[in-house]
């Protein structure tokens, strides 16, 4: 119990930094966490302003998307979340945002192209496009996973809907979340501007050994 708990208040607060870098408006977006060892999820619920997001109103949910504890209905994306967890075992966390400027690539169906050495960091090649799925049953999680299996970068701008980002661990999705947001803008701006460079493919490939193997304490 005292790892669900400190999930629960973990992804409550990550919840914060997607109002903070102004990623969400109104009740859109959410954050879960996988429970590590277990069958389960901590995920946002559905509805709930960010202002009146606890710890305690977190719900947990099993890998299908049912609810196991909590009072309240879990997110309405949840069942995309519960697949990608089912899917993917590498993944701890997942974030969906309506972003502005990711939002924008998705609706246009457009990759974000790896014209920066940020994108190459973070994202190891173009961000790419998942296809068109409606919410509420699994099929943003199937579009997820098989666009994601393909390529090194932890987001994907799914088609006429907005990004999902994905990483070891909640806060590693959130901060995909924020560095899509800040590439999606700059290479729009860079659009009006003319044509971005593309780096070349071994450069990236450096650049994403070096970020993910080297940077940091």
């Amino acid at each position: 119990m005292k790892v669900l708990d400190a999930l629960r208040h973990g992804v409550a607060e990550l919840h914060r930094e997607l109002t903070r870098y102004e990623l969400v408006i109104w009740t859109a977006g959410n954050v879960s966490a996988r429970v590590p060892g277990e069958d389960l999820m901590v995920i946002k619920p559905s509805g709930v302003s960010y202002d009146e997001l606890s710890p305690e109103n977190m719900v947990v949910t099993d890998l299908h998307g049912n609810l196991v504890h909590g009072e309240l209905a879990p997110s309405s994306d949840t069942a995309a979340h519960a697949y990608v967890y089912r899917h993917m075992p590498e993944v701890g966390g997942v974030v969906h945002t309506h972003s502005t400027y990711a939002t924008a690539w998705a609706a246009r169906g457009e990759p974000i192209p790896c014209v920066l050495t940020m994108i190459a960091d973070e994202f190891g090649g173009d961000i790419p496009v998942g296809p068109f799925a409606l919410i509420g049953d699994d099929s943003i999680g199937r579009g997820i996973v098989e666009t994601l299996r393909g390529s090194r970068s932890p987001a994907v701008l799914m088609r006429n809907h907005g990004p999902f980002t994905v990483g070891k661990d909640a806060r590693s999705a959130v901060k995909a979340a924020v560095m899509l947001e800040d590439v999606a803008r700059t290479v729009h701006i860079a659009q009006q501007l003319g044509k971005p460079d593309p780096i070349d493919p071994e450069h990236v490939d450096r650049l994403y050994a070096r970020y993910q193997n080297v940077y940091g304490q």
